[in-house]
């Protein structure tokens, strides 16, 4: 008779949880096709026009003060313009990188599709894999943080010291870590982990974007005659 109490309250709460984290689920994925649409019309206008790159370093100031934007308003009305501010400021940095790529490969618009490609069924097929399997990957956090801390250190190094071949390596090691995290932050808002909807939709652009431009440095070095 004890136990009755127990699997009940349990229960109850599981039902509970379960509106709560729909509705999570819902919301990132909302915001995120609405920030990577925004963020692609804005990518593609900065492509068309030609519009030029603003540099690592500037690239860097800016998404480190935007995400440090949205982080402190996440969880106000507000934070939906930092994320868009965030996302637009990005899609800018990858016009002129797709430009680049489009010019200095014989089938730069062939390389781009592939690696536009293999990020979208990467993600769709991780997304899918982290909801219909029931497991969580939290276990995943301490590393996936050491790992891109790691990553964006040597990435530093590769641009200050001009080594190539630590930056196609940094490449790879970010297609792994952002396989990863896309797990990871899935898992985390489908277990209740992850509660932030404007949180979660900028871990996930952020991995989406860093997937794409890594596979497009790999795919372009091999392409690449």
């Amino acid at each position: 008779m004890d136990r009755n109490p127990v699997v009940f309250t349990s229960s109850t709460a599981a039902l509970e949880s379960a509106p709560a984290t729909n509705k999570v689920l819902r919301n990132t994925y909302l915001l995120l096709s609405a920030t990577l649409a925004f963020s692609a019309l804005v990518a593609g206008i900065s492509y068309a026009l030609g519009l030029p790159y603003l540099g690592p370093w500037v690239t860097l100031i800016g998404y480190f003060a935007l995400v440090f934007a949205v982080s402190k308003t996440a969880d106000r009305a507000a934070g939906l313009f930092w994320v868009f501010a965030l996302t637009g400021f990005m899609g800018y940095t990858l016009g002129p990188i797709l430009s680049f790529y489009v010019k200095a490969i014989p089938d730069g618009h062939t390389v781009v599709m592939m690696a536009f490609g293999i990020t979208a069924i990467a993600f769709a097929g991780l997304s899918a894999f982290a909801i219909l399997s029931g497991r969580r990957f939290n276990f995943m956090g301490g590393f996936l943080t050491v790992g891109i801390l790691t990553a964006f250190v040597l990435a530093i190094i590769a641009l200050v010291f001009s080594l190539p071949a630590l930056a196609l390596a940094v490449s790879g090691m970010f297609v792994l870590l952002m396989a990863g995290l896309i797990l990871y932050q899935t898992g985390e808002i489908v277990h209740g982990g992850e509660t932030n909807y404007i949180h979660a939709t900028v871990t996930l652009y952020v991995s989406i974007y860093n997937l794409f431009t890594s596979l497009l440095h790999l795919l372009g070095v091999s392409s690449d005659d």
